[in-house]
């Protein structure tokens, strides 16, 4: 047995998966923030009471969660210092010297991890192409290291000039700190990321080394606990960039799973869309916090080398800490179940960025909550049931819920309840969809060509609102849609991607140089992974970063599986000058190219995830019908009859047009009058909307 266990900011969800039968057995539980494996403690033995024993069958935990990311917007790091090169000190506040908003001279810029007290410089010098210019002065490394013991840090990060073409200074001040204070944790930026420019190299290893301590100390605790409860199986953690990795390599590098939550419906999304051969794909999952979604086109989701977090204005680029690793290309919306409704500043309706959480939570979990949220919303409108939340195992709390609503939007906003109810329901759904039309444009989609995806708690809820305002013509909802993101966790390579800058002139680049290069990193990949316990045939994937020269960004070339000398110059020329052109609208033949980053990713091969397949026959709708419920209808503007499905009686085969709200315990799927339902073998949801939707 398989379990994935996915960490939200409200609930954290667990699937079961029983490899020989094809079994899948879901939980829902709140997240504990305090110590989020509590929550993971407490799901296995509720799903333990079910199958007995459970803790000794299961051979793998595949894990993701929002530790790390928490940690650094909520500054709960370990107090950490950093040695760079004299005359960098700086480089955390310089970033890349560009205002995020040029004409708001009150544009506030995040405050760097380590404050300048803790920010200390030794004398060395390495230049661009690794030549050492001055050596590392030892005494005064030495002096600067004790400096930063004397301050208590628990961390330090060592970040040095050019180190990524030499890192012999980074490695002996690594010994220094290692002999003389081995209690204190060590990031150097050649092991994090041995890459170009300075700002984001420094940014990325402070931030690893600021979570390294406090990751360290959870994954061993959950490991512990596991073990306590008698698991005696392999505990992997899932990556940013949509692989899983061993707690060991997850513990070193702990900036590489600072998105490894949201990653898992992702994954998810791409297995269905390669399932369905659906080529235009719209990942949509919505949790109680936020929604995060991505564009997968021909079956793969696109991955970005370099994201934000901690943004001081949360959707405004370049307000945030720069991090860069590889991540899946993903969009997060301040849009969840828990997403706070208020009167703005201006007067107007206002829904998010801010969210209950899971403590206290919306107003109807009926745990202290006083600010009405999404939730509270849908449940007034009727697309909820409050005695069958979770399953019934939470009651919501209607009346408390009409109350806060009428308290805080309806009269602050001097409109009536049902306007009210109903904008904040509306209003989320259109934030939601300027932002999916911005994300999917930018990547050469259409939204009118798009199947959404709909996972999580609430994005079955609002999926078919926001198919409607994204004109796209069919929504999919997998069996089990709420914790439905948790099944990318098996069907994620097991993979770990390495990066190398090295500056080459395309024109009489030294081919071997480049193969010895490629060879080192996947040696360095497959160290990694046989590290892990894999046994099996390691693959390697290689590509290549190249820019003009005197270009400040480079154009990512797939390589294909032969040696790098076996690669004809002219081809690879003409390969980038296609690229470049697809992308940009033009090339630049008469300028040379440069290499500048070369990439390998080591995998293992996927283990296969068999769908379980409905049982055929003996059913009707009528058994499936659970009666019907007054819900409000966007289309109508009023409460109408919507017939109420249990979906777990739905059978393969079976048709039937909205209005319609079918439930499971983990989640609620709502139909509008104008669309029509159908059930697939494996019991997907496939919603057809009408196509003049504009």
């Amino acid at each position: 047995m398989r379990l994935g266990c996915d960490i939200g900011g409200t609930f954290t969800d667990f699937v079961l998966l029983d490899d020989e039968t094809g079994q899948i057995m879901v939980h829902k539980c709140l997240t504990t923030p305090g110590d989020p494996s509590d929550a993971v403690e407490e799901g296995i033995l509720a799903l333990a009471q079910r199958v007995p024993g459970l803790p000794q069958k299961m051979g793998e935990v595949i894990h993701g969660t929002t530790l790390v990311i928490n940690a650094i917007i909520e500054r709960k790091g370990a107090k950490t210092g950093l040695i760079t090169t004299a005359g960098f000190r700086d480089v955390l506040e310089l970033g890349r010297e560009i205002r995020y908003a040029p004409y708001d001279i009150f544009a506030e810029f995040p405050e760097p991890l380590v404050p300048r007290r803790r920010r200390l410089e030794v004398k060395e010098r390495v230049r661009a192409d690794g030549r050492i210019l001055h050596p590392l002065n030892k005494p005064q490394a030495q002096a600067v290291v004790q400096q930063l013991a004397d301050m208590n840090v628990a961390s330090i990060a060592v970040c040095l000039l050019n180190s990524f073409e030499n890192p012999s200074h980074e490695r002996a001040l690594k010994q220094i700190i290692a002999e003389n204070h081995p209690s204190i944790s060590i990031s150097i930026s050649y092991e994090v990321l041995p890459q170009i420019r300075e700002y984001e190299r420094t940014s990325t290893t402070v931030a690893n080394a600021y979570v390294k301590p406090l990751t360290g100390s959870y994954l061993r605790r959950l490991s512990d606990r596991l073990a306590g409860m008698g698991f005696n199986g392999r505990l992997f953690i899932m990556l940013s960039s949509g692989g899983v990795t061993s707690v060991e390599t997850a513990a070193t590098f702990p900036v590489r799973i600072i998105e490894s939550g949201p990653t898992a419906a992702v994954i998810a999304g791409e297995y269905f869309s390669r399932l369905f051969d659906l080529p235009h794909m719209f990942c949509f999952d919505m949790g109680g916090t936020t929604a995060k979604s991505c564009l997968i086109q021909n079956g793969r989701a696109g991955i970005v080398p370099t994201f934000e977090v901690g943004r001081v204005q949360r959707f405004m680029k370049g307000s945030g800490l720069t991090i860069q690793v590889p991540v899946v290309d993903l969009l997060e919306i301040g849009a969840g179940g828990g997403s706070i409704a208020r009167m703005s500043r201006r007067g107007t309706l206002q829904v998010g960025p801010e969210s209950a959480g899971a403590e206290p939570g919306p107003i109807c979990y009926g745990r202290g909550g006083t600010e009405p949220t999404v939730t509270d919303a849908d449940l007034l409108l009727g697309y909820l049931d409050a005695d069958y939340f979770l399953g019934g195992e939470m009651k919501l709390d209607k009346e408390a819920a009409r109350q806060g609503i009428e308290e805080r939007v309806a009269r602050p906003l001097g409109v009536d309840y049902l306007q009210a109810v109903w904008g904040v329901h509306d209003l989320i759904n259109e934030m939601m969809a300027a932002a999916a039309k911005t994300h999917i444009a930018e990547r050469g989609g259409n939204p009118r060509l798009v199947t959404l995806a709909a996972f999580g708690g609430a994005g079955p809820v609002h999926a078919y609102g926001l198919a409607r305002k994204l004109g796209a013509p069919r929504i999919i909802v997998p069996p089990n849609a709420g914790v439905g993101s948790a099944l990318g966790f098996f069907t994620a390579p097991r993979a770990f991607d390495l990066v190398r800058s090295h500056k080459l002139p395309l024109d009489g680049a030294d081919f071997g140089e480049i193969e010895a290069l490629f060879r080192a990193l996947e040696a360095d990949g497959q160290r990694t992974l046989r590290a892990a316990g894999a046994t099996d045939k390691i693959t390697f994937t290689r590509s290549v970063d190249a820019r003009f020269v005197g270009q400040g960004s480079e154009t990512n070339l797939p390589l294909p599986a032969v040696p790098f000398t076996a690669l004809d110059p002219a081809e690879l020329r003409r390969q980038f000058d296609e690229t470049y052109k697809r992308l940009y609208g033009r090339t630049y033949p008469e300028i040379p190219v440069e290499f500048v980053n070369f990439r390998v990713r080591a995998s293992l091969p996927v283990q296969t995830l068999a769908l379980p397949r409905l049982k055929k026959g003996g059913s009707s709708l009528a058994n499936a019908r659970k009666g019907e419920r007054l819900a409000y209808s966007g289309i109508t503007r009023d409460f109408i009859p919507f017939t109420v499905y249990d979906r777990y009686k739905l059978f393969p085969g079976a048709e039937f047009p909205g209005p319609a709200i079918i439930e499971e315990r983990e989640s609620t799927v709502v139909v509008g009058e104008d669309a029509a339902v159908s059930v697939d073998e494996y019991g997907f949801l496939w919603i057809e909307l009408p196509e003049d939707l504009s």
